[in-house]
């Protein structure tokens, strides 16, 4: 059976989840990635008319298409049209991120009193010295095993890989079941369950950008941002949690839903955010207990209507601005509109994680995952109009 065949196969039979319902999930290729693995694209519609087309490379958004107020539809995240340019843009669009998200200082840490040692992939601007969302070869450059599957009103892709112990310099081999369900209601909710053979640590996140009036439709500036959060934490000129301090009397004060670009003086003003471009790239606090459900954003487009609420059961959440974007060595970084590029501060990623350098933290949520444990984790994006 060829590889085309195969994939058509794949979306007609597999993917029963729990009865003997047809998935009802497009299939189609999406090229081939520079280790010459065959890659897909899985299109899952919801029956209230959101739609996200998904890729088992790096378990990529590809494509949202959310209504506004009025019913149109647009495609409000962030993405490229190949798996080339996925590969060689980077920017961690719209991919799952893994074993470990985020930033640990110095690519180190111990674990029952062993030091693991870590490719360290960030080291500009100086002073950064670390290991950035696992190093260069995470769960963004694998092809994953994926199953569609509907059940009821609910549509779906499994999604799994078994990260080795060693990859990375991580130990243990974690098996990692990621399921993307589109629910009654323009829920996508995104589920994590993760085990390992031998102690590790995991912290898995969805590194996707989002822009409610339309993915080539300039900056998010104007867009409006709450977030539930009293505090954020600060950082060393690498990045590095310092400290928690309060939102209150800051650009970081999202308790109120505002527009993202309101404090950019106050951002401009501040010496100590020069080395995130005086822009976002912090952790914040949610309110709440880790493991239990709640709301971390409401995300607001005046002019669409659109409105993206993110809820979750990880006790932090990552605000990154795309100030990188369309700037310096990524001037002209394309759209997936043809003839349109994206701009900086193109979108905004929103990633729900534990926070970064959490071995190295033991004041922090552990991140440990330990033999017959499994991590679980829960987030959901809730799209609604006014």
């Amino acid at each position: 059976m060829n590889r085309l065949s195969a994939i058509l196969a794949a979306g007609l039979l597999a993917g029963c989840m729990g009865g003997e319902e047809k998935a009802d999930v497009k299939v189609e290729p999406f090229g081939t990635t520079k280790s010459s693995e065959a890659a897909s694209l899985y299109t899952i519609e919801g029956k209230d008319g959101l739609k996200i087309v998904v890729s088992d490379f790096g378990g990529r958004l590809v494509k949202c298409f959310a209504p506004d107020r009025s019913g149109n539809m647009a495609d409000v995240t962030l993405g490229w049209n190949s798996v080339k340019e996925y590969e060689e843009l980077g920017f961690s669009m719209g991919t799952l991120i893994g074993r470990y998200g985020n930033r640990i200082r110095d690519g180190r840490f111990t674990l029952d009193g062993k030091t693991y040692q870590l490719p360290i992939n960030e080291t500009t601007p100086a002073p950064r010295n670390c290991n950035l969302h696992s190093g260069p070869d995470g769960w963004d450059a694998k092809v994953w095993k994926a199953k569609p599957f509907a059940k009821g009103d609910v549509k779906g892709l499994e999604l799994t890989y078994v990260d080795k112990g060693g990859e990375n310099g991580f130990p243990g081999d974690v098996t990692a079941k990621v399921t993307y369900s589109v629910l009654p209601g323009n829920i996508w909710r995104v589920e994590y369950e993760l085990t390992s053979d031998k102690p590790t640590v995991v912290n898995p996140t969805h590194h996707s950008y989002w822009n409610l009036a339309g993915e080539s439709s300039g900056d998010v500036l104007e867009q409006h941002l709450q977030i539930f959060a009293d505090k954020f934490t600060k950082t060393d000129d690498g990045l590095i949690p310092v400290e928690d301090v309060p939102v209150a009397g800051t650009g970081f004060d999202f308790t109120y839903l505002r527009p993202i670009g309101y404090k950019m003086d106050w951002m401009k003003a501040q010496d100590w955010l020069k080395p995130m471009d005086n822009w976002y790239d912090h952790n914040f606090v949610l309110r709440g207990k880790p493991g239990e459900m709640k709301q971390a954003v409401e995300m607001f487009d005046p002019k669409s209507g659109r409105v993206l609420e993110i809820w979750t059961t990880e006790p932090c959440m990552q605000m990154y601005g795309a100030q990188n974007m369309d700037i310096g060595e990524n001037k002209n970084m394309p759209s997936k509109t043809p003839g349109k590029n994206l701009c900086q501060y193109a979108g905004i990623a929103l990633e729900t994680q534990h926070y970064p350098d959490s071995p190295n933290h033991p004041e922090f949520p552990s991140t440990v995952l330990r033999p017959g444990e499994t991590f679980r984790s829960v987030t959901e994006y809730r799209f609604k109009t006014r």
